[in-house]
């Protein structure tokens, strides 16, 4: 069953089940937000968004390539200013598939599916080793740079495997890989391998952590 939703591609993989800070400044995506702030419904205030494997996020030649499974998200929070623009906080709902792209009106509009995932349930040691992984990188992080997590990681296997997706600094291959891993344990698993490689990297290179050999810096639109 398909719908039809306003659409924020993105040079970045967000995830559900976890928030995201956007600066909202070119003119289409303005209109999107403005859109969303005449739904009575805050719930209802909705947009997707699906990572740009291609091209860029503003301009004309916008999203010329796109991966095609991203997230519903929901609009939460609106700051905005007198040159315009928006700070914005959205919050990852559910993971979707892309169809279309709408892109001749005032903002993009796309043609959805929703993408559930299996829920089997997770072995413990799955679960210890991926913690116990991420909690690794994040000593070695601290020691070169920052911390990429504050708080205490969640409990519930699933929510734990989108936070550590979201929280590593990985490049936007290995992000949507992640998104689009079949369950919470396929993905725990993988986030694991990934944060094991990029460690046998600091280790080689302790001045130049191997996630900043891939990423630049991203702009939200």
């Amino acid at each position: 069953m398909t719908e039809r939703i306003p659409m924020f591609p993105l040079n970045t993989v967000l995830f559900p089940g976890v928030s995201v800070p956007l600066r909202i400044f070119e003119d289409r995506y303005r209109a999107m937000v403005h859109h969303l702030l005449r739904i009575e419904d805050p719930a209802a205030r909705v947009f997707g968004s699906v990572g740009i494997r291609e091209g860029y996020e503003v301009g004309d030649h916008g999203g010329q390539s796109l991966f095609r499974v991203g997230v519903k998200v929901q609009l939460t929070e609106v700051e905005p200013h007198p040159d315009g623009t928006f700070d914005v906080v959205a919050v990852g709902l559910e993971r979707i598939q892309l169809d279309h792209l709408d892109s001749t009106g005032d903002f993009p509009v796309g043609e959805i599916r929703s993408r559930p995932e299996a829920t089997p349930q997770v072995s413990p040691e799955v679960v210890e080793q991926a913690r116990a992984t991420f909690t690794a990188y994040r000593v070695a992080m601290i020691d070169i740079a920052a911390d990429p997590f504050s708080g205490s990681l969640p409990q519930d296997p699933t929510y734990l495997s989108w936070t550590l997706a979201a929280c590593a600094p990985l490049p936007m291959p290995d992000r949507q890989e992640l998104l689009e891993a079949d369950d919470a344990t396929d993905r725990l698993v993988l986030v694991t391998q990934l944060l094991r490689s990029e460690l046998r990297a600091m280790n080689v290179i302790p001045s130049l952590p191997a996630t900043q050999v891939a990423r630049t810096r991203w702009s939200p639109n």
